[in-house]
C-alpha cells in the first residue's frame, strides 16, 4: 500500500499536464485513423505481424511453439499453460498519469456538488485545490477516501455500469482518444497468439479489479474471472429483499509487488510459465514466474519510444522500471525495446 500511495503522490506532479496540456510531442505523432481490436490480429503466416523481425519476436515464437508442439520434449500440458499479464505500462498506456486514478479525480469532481462539506475537507480541498501531493499526504487514509468517493454507497453492479459508461466516452489528454484504445496493439497480437496456442491469459495488475473487469473483455479478450486485481472490501446485502453486494470503504488487498505472486496464488491457484510487465512493480510476478521449473519466459515492455508514444524507465514516477531492468539478465527475462521491436503501437495507428 505505502509504494502504491507513493507512486500517487509522485503522479501528482504531472497532473498540471493533464488538466492544462494536450501539445506534447507524442500528440503529433497519433494518426487520427482508428481500427478496432479483434481476435483477429494474429494470422496464420505471422502470429505478430506488429513486432519487427528480430531476436525478441523470434525468442516469443520459439518459446510458445517449443512448449506447445505435440512431441517437444518441452511440451507444457494445455491445463498448466498460464500466462499473465501486467495491465497498466503493458497492455495499455499509463502516461501521464494511471488512468484509474483519472477516473477517480473525473468521478469526484462529478459529485462535488453533493458533497459541499468538501471544500474544507481533506483529502478533497486539496484536490479541488489541484495540489495532489497534499491531498495524498494523509497516506493510506487519503487514498482510501479518494477511491471510496468514486464509488460510495454503490453496489457492485452500479459501479461496474459506471465505469463501463466512463471507458466508452472518456479522452485521453494527450490523444483524445478513448482510454481502451490506448492499448498496445502487439500485445494484443501476443494474447490472441497465445490463446490460439490453448495459454490461458490472465490480467494480474495494481489496478482495482472491479474498475478492470468492466471493461477487459470487450478490450482484450479477457473475461472477468481471469482479472487479478487490487480491492476494496465487498459484502453481500439481501435486505432490501434485493440481493446485492456492495462496495465499503475499506481496503482489502493490494495486488502490486509482492502483492503480485500472493494474487496469483489466490485467485488462478497455479504457478504462471509466461509472465510480462513493464516495472518494478512487476518484478516479484515475473521473479515466481521464472524461477520455477520447466521452460519458463518473463518479457518486460521498455518503453523506448518518445514519438510514438513516451521514453522511460529507471527515474520515472509511473511505472519505474530500474531493479528490472538491472536483473533482466541475471533471470533471462525478455527486454522488449518498444521503439524498435514493435512496428506500431496503437490499434489506431501512429507514425
Amino acid at each position: 500500500m505505502k509504494k502504491s500511495i507513493q507512486l500517487l503522490v509522485a503522479a501528482g506532479l504531472v497532473l498540471a499536464v493533464v488538466n492544462s496540456s494536450c501539445n506534447s510531442p507524442e500528440e503529433k505523432s497519433i494518426s487520427d485513423s482508428t481500427t478496432v481490436a479483434s481476435e483477429s490480429t494474429a494470422t496464420t503466416t505471422d502470429p505478430l505481424p506488429s513486432w519487427n523481425e528480430g531476436e525478441t519476436k523470434k525468442s516469443i515464437i520459439d518459446y510458445v511453439t517449443k512448449v506447445t508442439s505435440s512431441g517437444s520434449a518441452d511440451l507444457i500440458p494445455v491445463s498448466e499453460r498460464i500466462a499473465v499479464f501486467d495491465n497498466d505500462g503493458t497492455l495499455w498506456a499509463e502516461q501521464p498519469l494511471y488512468f484509474q486514478f483519472i477516473f477517480s479525480m473525473e468521478r469526484i469532481r462529478q459529485v462535488a456538488p453533493q458533497h459541499p462539506e468538501w471544500k474544507n475537507k481533506e483529502p478533497f480541498k486539496s484536490l479541488f485545490a489541484g495540489d495532489v501531493m497534499k491531498a495524498l499526504s494523509g497516506g493510506e487514509k487519503s487514498l482510501i477516501a479518494i477511491l471510496n468517493a468514486s464509488s460510495a454507497g454503490m453496489t457492485g453492479s452500479e459501479f461496474d455500469r459506471m465505469v463501463k459508461e466512463w471507458s466508452d466516452t472518456a479522452k485521453h489528454p494527450v490523444t483524445k482518444k478513448a482510454y481502451t484504445e490506448m492499448i498496445y496493439k502487439p500485445m494484443l497480437e501476443l494474447l490472441q497468439y497465445m490463446r490460439s496456442k490453448d495459454f490461458k491469459t490472465f490480467i494480474v495488475s495494481g489496478g482495482d479489479i472491479d474498475f478492470m473487469r468492466a471493461w477487459a473483455e470487450k478490450t482484450y479478450g479477457i473475461p472477468p474471472y481471469q482479472v487479478v486485481g487490487s480491492s476494496m472490501k465487498v459484502q453481500y446485502d439481501a435486505s432490501d429483499s434485493v440481493p446485492s453486494i456492495e462496495r465499503l470503504p475499506q481496503f482489502e488487498f493490494m495486488d502490486d509487488g509482492p502483492g503480485k505472486p500472493v494474487g496469483i496464488y489466490r485467485h488462478i491457484g497455479q504457478r504462471p510459465v509466461f509472465a510480462a510487465g513493464n516495472s518494478d512493480g512487476d518484478y516479484q510476478m515475473l521473479q515466481w514466474t521464472t524461477t520455477g521449473s520447466g521452460p519458463r519466459m518473463a518479457i518486460i515492455v521498455h518503453h523506448t519510444d518518445s514519438t510514438r508514444e513516451w521514453a522511460y524507465d529507471r527515474n520515472s514516477h509511473i511505472g519505474k522500471l530500474d531493479k528490472g531492468l538491472t536483473d533482466a539478465p541475471k533471470y533471462g527475462w525478455k527486454l522488449v525495446d518498444m521503439k524498435n521491436d514493435w512496428k506500431t503501437i496503437f490499434p489506431f495507428g501512429n507514425k
